[in-house]
């Protein structure tokens, strides 16, 4: 089987997190911090804050900004569902902005119209969240732009996105946006086994995250309600929850980072192999635009059905059946049952939906040979001719 994406593991790695086991702190030690300084000075932010998942980090992102009953988080519908349940979490209400047909990303002019429309009926949102897809990254500028016309706050859900640029610089830098997060989930662009991290400039926003990660706990003076008794004394000062990142997987996500570009760049050779070997097929291949440089956390190739004698299904059985590990991202979450209950139905969006009925994810991640990646074009290209 050739996998849609995994982790690439070296010795190095393997040694980092040995060197954890064999030390004082496997836990609330200094792998933590080191991690976030590090990631925060790579994509050039003041601040990082782990946490165990990327969903942790959208839920204490929307919590740091108050969001809460009563306030809307609009978001992609082309995402994972944990983009729209980070708002939910908070007690808040959850609505869509259509996607651009070309990106797969949040489109700004949908967005523009609806916040018109939103605007004369009172109902703007809190906050705003961008989903890089793929890694490619959104129209942050007129997003931003947007924000400052019609007050919202923005966080970028950047799970796919480490390593990637817009306008220059590295996504995570915070220029457009209050909060960015990434994920470091195994099949994301650097793994620590399980982990997140949500980067910011504001100090205050930095602080708030902190502490709702363990518990809604501070051993600050500067934070708590009464002057501390002495140095054992800790105060709970919110509802938090246990998000913490162990020292274990920060030491393998440390590791990891030392060849993120080298593992964005083998990806944006295999994009580019893909797009040279995919050209006679019947498929549109993904599009990069130009004011921006894509991690390529995924290839998602859209099936031109019309040209095809085959359903999406059956193509994509297909490949499953020669071994290959494709996959589809993502069903659009307003079709799920749950946000089906909650009132949302099929043909809200229609982008996003039209997207789903002809997207496959084929295979790509760094260590994979260009031995496998014929196969996959040739596997697929009989597949495509077969009549």
């Amino acid at each position: 089987m050739i996998p849609y994406g995994k982790q690439s593991i070296n010795q190095d790695d393997i040694d980092a997190v040995l060197d954890v086991l064999q030390s004082d702190f496997l836990t609330q030690g200094p792998k933590v911090p080191a991690f976030e300084q590090v990631v925060a000075h790579y994509v050039g932010a003041e601040y990082g804050v782990a946490v165990n998942s990327a969903t942790s980090a959208l839920h204490i992102a929307c919590l740091a900004l108050e969001l809460g009953e009563g306030d809307v988080l609009w978001t992609s519908p082309n995402t994972f569902v944990a983009s729209a349940n980070c708002a939910l979490y908070c007690g808040a209400s959850v609505d869509f902005v259509d996607i651009d047909p070309r990106t797969y990303n949040l489109c700004p002019d949908a967005l523009e119209r609806k916040l018109r429309h939103a605007h004369q009926v009172n109902r703007l949102p809190k906050i705003v969240m961008p989903v890089h897809f793929a890694g490619q990254p959104c129209d942050m500028a007129r997003i931003h732009a947007l924000s400052l016309e019609y007050g919202f706050r923005i966080i970028e859900d950047a799970s796919h996105a480490i390593g990637a640029r817009y306008a220059g610089q590295p996504v995570g830098s915070g220029r457009y946006s209050d909060i960015s997060v990434f994920s470091f989930h195994p099949v994301k662009i650097i793994t620590s086994a399980e982990g997140g991290m949500a980067m910011t400039n504001q100090p205050t926003l930095a602080k708030r995250m902190q502490v709702l990660r363990n518990h809604g706990i501070t051993r600050d003076p500067e934070l708590m309600t009464t002057p501390p008794m002495g140095d054992w004394e800790y105060q709970q000062i919110a509802l938090g929850a246990n998000y913490r990142m162990s020292d274990i997987h920060a030491a393998l996500g440390l590791s990891q980072l030392h060849r993120v570009d080298d593992f964005v760049a083998q990806r944006r050779r295999l994009q580019a192999r893909y797009d040279r070997l995919l050209v006679d097929l019947p498929v549109i291949t993904p599009h990069q635009a130009s004011d921006s440089e894509s991690t390529l956390h995924l290839y998602p190739i859209k099936l031109q059905l019309e040209q095809v004698s085959l359903t999406q299904a059956q193509v994509f059985n297909r490949l499953r059946e020669q071994q290959l590990g494709v996959n589809i991202h993502y069903i659009p979450v307003h079709t799920q049952p749950y946000y089906q209950a909650l009132g949302f139905t099929h043909g809200d969006y229609p982008h996003a939906e039209q997207y789903y009925k002809q997207a496959i994810s084929l295979p790509l991640f760094h260590g994979m040979t260009e031995k496998e990646q014929d196969r996959v074009v040739d596997i697929l290209s009989r597949i495509l001719r077969t009549k």
